[in-house]
């Protein structure tokens, strides 16, 4: 039977931690947190509302500029809620038209030679600086400054820190109609003129000169290292004003260096929100507790670790699944998704329940130290279990990637076929894929699965009928 959460899994958590009953003083930060777009102060208003009736008291607020965050903010203070201003900094958001008519040449370029002031990749809104500019750097240092000068405001996080994802999350490729079995030059970014003179000045080579950039771990970790030294100037700049570091990045430090070239684990953040949203990825909370165990090891040890999760019908059970690998506290995508009479209480609970461990703990206890995530699928069986999903839509001629392309929810399928799984075959794979075959011995019919990897955990998968030979 499926397990209730709430209050037990809660205690599930404090008696799962370190036997020595090692103690931590109350968090510095709130448990619970939201991203948030400002609207209106009147949304804003209604939000905060929402927040104190699901048990949130933190925010990450995107607002146009630093004014509106000094109308807002004591808003948020008389509902009890911090406030740290959600920045977009290599990716443009509200100059994104004004720094394009005026500096084109700050504009990211691909493996193609194509840059981002005249191309698209993805979406239009794809705008991505070079870090490696020192024009860049001082830019956006500057605008950092003028929301630290926010009194009242209680942090910075950063968002869009990175490249263009020269890897989708697989849920993703339907919608763009793409298979990125490898690294394709389109979406490889990160090759400005000043980028590759940087790297040739400090390792003699063009890497664009090799068969396949691609493999070239030290270009990879060259652009990895742009990122962070930016980060670390916004650390230096935003501790200067006595306020919270903070970020939003991909789920591992190993994931992102792979699919945005973004090795957060080296950042001097206070607090981290790595965005663990299972339903980009596996679909199954597993992967919250992979990506979780795996930052609990490769995170900045100065750095408070949360996780941050999109809200979901299983969202008590990935929250339950980070608390065990050692995250300090939770963020939602977003707030807003909590809708129904029923969500709201059945969040609330899950808040409550936490904060009775913390008040009769004096905080959560430390947790010991987690494994590392576990890649062998097989070990997974609410992944198995989507796979095996997906093969009765197959089955019943559900194409569920053409509603992705659309960009339509997946639906309930009426009276899907049973299934009797062979034993899965490996008949493939690469540095970063496992592929299997496996035949349905109701229907004959041969699935070929694609498990992906990126970063030590299992990021994603895949599965097709074999088509005839």
């Amino acid at each position: 039977m499926k397990k209730t959460v709430f209050l037990l899994v809660a205690l599930a958590v404090l008696f799962s931690l370190s036997a020595c009953g090692e103690k931590k003083t109350e968090p510095q930060y709130p448990l619970f947190w939201t991203w948030l777009d400002l609207r209106s102060d009147e949304a804003f208003e209604a939000a905060c509302q929402k927040m104190n009736d699901v048990g949130i008291d933190g925010v990450m607020l995107n607002a146009s500029t630093p004014d509106d965050y000094r109308r807002v903010i004591p808003i948020a203070h008389a509902h009890g809620i911090q406030v740290f201003a959600w920045l977009w900094t290599m990716n443009l958001e509200h100059d994104r038209a004004q720094v394009l008519a005026e500096h084109p040449e700050w504009f990211s370029v691909n493996r193609l030679g194509r840059s981002l002031a005249d191309t698209t990749a993805y979406v239009d809104y794809y705008k991505f600086l070079c870090p490696a500019l020192p024009e860049v750097r001082e830019y956006l240092n500057d605008k950092v400054r003028a929301y630290c000068e926010v009194e009242g405001l209680d942090g910075i996080a950063i968002d869009y820190h990175r490249f263009v994802d020269v890897v989708l999350p697989t849920s993703l490729w339907p919608r763009y109609g793409i298979v990125q079995d490898h690294e394709y030059p389109e979406w490889d970014f990160g090759y400005h003129p000043e980028m590759i003179r940087l790297f040739q000045e400090k390792y003699g080579y063009d890497p664009r000169e090799q068969e396949d950039p691609s493999q070239d771990v030290q270009w990879r970790q060259f652009r990895c290292d742009q990122i962070s030294e930016v980060a670390n100037l916004f650390a230096e700049t935003v501790h200067s004003y006595g306020k919270v570091m903070a970020a939003s990045p991909f789920p591992t430090p190993k994931m992102s260096s792979r699919m945005v070239r973004q090795d957060w684990g080296k950042w001097n953040l206070d607090v981290v929100f790595p965005m663990v949203y299972h339903t980009f990825y596996t679909f199954d909370p597993s992967f919250a507790y992979d990506c979780t165990a795996e930052n609990y090891h490769d995170k900045n040890p100065m750095t408070t670790l949360y996780c941050g999760l999109m809200y979901s019908d299983d969202i008590t059970d990935c929250m339950d699944e980070a608390f065990r690998a050692g995250a300090q506290g939770i963020s939602i995508f977003t707030v807003q998704s909590i809708r129904t009479p029923e969500q709201i209480a059945r969040f609330r609970a899950y808040t409550d329940s936490v904060r009775a461990v913390v008040a009769a703990n004096g905080g959560l206890p430390k947790v010991k130290a987690p494994g590392r995530a576990d890649t062998d699928p097989f070990h997974h069986p609410g992944v198995l279990a989507q796979i095996e999903k997906r093969m009765q839509y197959i089955l019943v001629g559900f194409d569920w990637n053409q509603r992705r392309r659309r960009g339509e929810p997946e639906i309930q399928v009426p009276e899907l076929a049973p299934l009797s799984l062979g034993e899965y075959k490996a008949v493939g794979g690469t540095e970063v894929t496992r592929v299997y075959e496996v035949t349905d011995q109701v229907s004959g019919t041969t699935f070929v699965v694609t498990f992906y990897l990126y970063g030590d955990v299992i990021s994603g998968w895949n599965v097709e009928k074999k088509l005839a030979e």
